[in-house]
């Protein structure tokens, strides 16, 4: 049994447009597939939902649908046995369809007689790829892109969900390319990260590149790391060398879903701009300390 379209959506049969394309966007973006790859009823879920809205969303299949449920797109045949039922006899189409003129070419198209009823033209999908600032991908937001499509360039904003992961796709409907009496088509963005001179995401991951002091790196310190949380304060231990990397359990990328990967900060001893004399002669003599030569057993 052909499941009930307002059902899918989750709309009462007097609601609005309105409430229809609510409902939708709210579950288009829940079951979409490329949000869902785990699960492998998403697709078919998905295709129920855009079933749905696109018969609902249109008011002449609407009323179609009311009607003739379903089977809608065949007008559900006549009452009675045969194509006139009833054997035809003062049979006036205007019963069936609400009144007013009818065209027989248009109802009579699907079964083979007369003239068939064509599909409207659709511009193409246009796919184009862009980039995010990480913490955007993260928490969400929105993001401006100029974009040169049907001999313009437009600047659109587009907005970002939380826990979007490199690689996924945003559909823009109705912003691809146009056709000439037609809808036009999709636009899909694939979502990269904005690089950034010391965050980069590996996976769920978050990778850090944290400049300290030499002091620091010496003594140890507390220093204030910022996180998809918040600002922490990260614990360097003393007599750390540059590229020792600590971790940051569940502070790395969060998913829609709610995985969490974790934050590796990777520390980077800076040493100051200028030294005089004085000082470059008392750090050699930390020379000393070393037990053995910092480059002893590297070789290719």
């Amino acid at each position: 049994m052909a499941e009930d379209y307002y059902k899918v959506l989750g709309v009462e049969r007097n609601a609005s447009s309105d409430e229809i394309t609510k409902a939708y966007r709210k579950l288009a973006r829940k079951h979409h597939p490329d949000l869902n790859q785990e699960d492998s009823s998403a697709k078919k879920r998905f295709q129920e939902i855009q079933s749905a809205y696109d018969c609902l969303n249109d008011p002449e299949k609407r009323a179609k649908y009311d009607q003739f449920g379903s089977n809608y797109e065949q007008y559900a045949g006549a009452a009675g046995s045969g194509p006139f039922g009833g054997g035809g006899q003062g049979f006036d189409f205007g019963d069936i369809f609400g009144g007013g003129q009818v065209d027989l070419g248009s109802i009579f198209g699907n079964m083979g007689g007369g003239a068939r009823s064509r599909r409207a033209p659709r511009g193409s999908d246009v796919s184009a790829e862009i980039s995010v600032p990480i913490r955007t991908m993260i928490s969400g937001g929105e993001t401006q892109i100029s974009l040169n499509l049907n001999g313009r360039t437009d600047s659109i904003s587009v907005k970002i969900p939380a826990g979007v992961t490199p690689g996924k796709k945003i559909r823009l409907r109705g912003r691809g390319q146009s056709v000439m009496g037609g809808k036009p088509g999709d636009l899909l963005l694939t979502v990269q990260p904005e690089p950034n001179a010391h965050y980069k995401l590996s996976g769920l991951n978050l990778e850090l590149r944290l400049p300290i002091t030499l002091e620091e790196a010496i003594k140890g310190a507390k220093v204030d790391v910022q996180t998809p949380s918040g600002t922490i304060a990260l614990t360097v231990p003393p007599m750390s060398s540059s590229g020792k990397r600590l971790r940051l359990k569940g502070q790395g990328f969060k998913t829609s879903d709610g995985a969490a990967g974790d934050m590796i900060v990777e520390l980077l001893i800076k040493l100051p701009d200028n030294m005089s004399p004085e000082s470059i002669n008392y750090v050699a003599e930390l020379s000393a300390f070393y037990k053995r030569p910092v480059r002893d057993g590297i070789q290719l």
